[in-house]
C-alpha cells in the first residue's frame, strides 16, 4: 500500500483516494476530516440539496 508523506504523517493511499472521491461528488456541501494522532480516522460528507424558488412554488 503506498503512502504520501506531509510534514509528519504519513496518508495512505486509499485514504486519499477516497477524500478525492468524495470531494467529486459534492455539487453543495461540506466534506470532515477527522484525524487523531496524525492518522486519518473518519471522512463525513454533507451534502446540501438546493431547488429554486420557482420549482416550488404553483
Amino acid at each position: 500500500m503506498e503512502t504520501h508523506r506531509t510534514g509528519q504523517a504519513a496518508i495512505p493511499e486509499d485514504v486519499l483516494e477516497e477524500i478525492k472521491q468524495q470531494l467529486a461528488l459534492i455539487q453543495f456541501g461540506s466534506l470532515e476530516i477527522q484525524v487523531h494522532n496524525g492518522q486519518v480516522v473518519q471522512v463525513e460528507r454533507r451534502e446540501k440539496k438546493r431547488w429554486e424558488k420557482s420549482v416550488n412554488t404553483k
